[in-house]
């Protein structure tokens, strides 16, 4: 795989992140509401599988959803970062060897 693909995987599941902690948020006050979490599993050969999982209590827990807000936005502008970068390299290295 090559860095682009492998800090897309990892776009996708931040972006799962966020949208399974707001998720949360939203439903905070819903009676016998379960909180869901995502779950992450290393690819071969580079790269992250994401996906939703229900927990098995009930209840919310705010402050760490919130956090989970922070650490998905942060997750997907790095990985945003590997890919600019790897673009540049590339641009760069074409440009030297034309």
């Amino acid at each position: 795989m090559n860095p682009s693909s492998i800090a897309l995987s990892g776009m996708r599941a931040a972006e799962l992140g966020l949208s399974t902690s707001a998720h949360n948020v939203a439903n905070a006050n819903t009676p016998s509401f379960r909180r869901q979490a995502v779950l992450q599993e290393e690819r071969e050969g580079g790269g992250v599988n994401a996906g939703p999982t229900r927990l098995l209590v009930e209840g919310e827990n705010l402050a760490e959803d919130l956090v989970m807000q922070k650490v998905a936005a942060y997750s997907f502008e790095a990985n945003l970062r590997v890919i600019q970068t790897h673009d540049r390299m590339v641009g760069t290295l074409l440009d030297a060897t034309a």
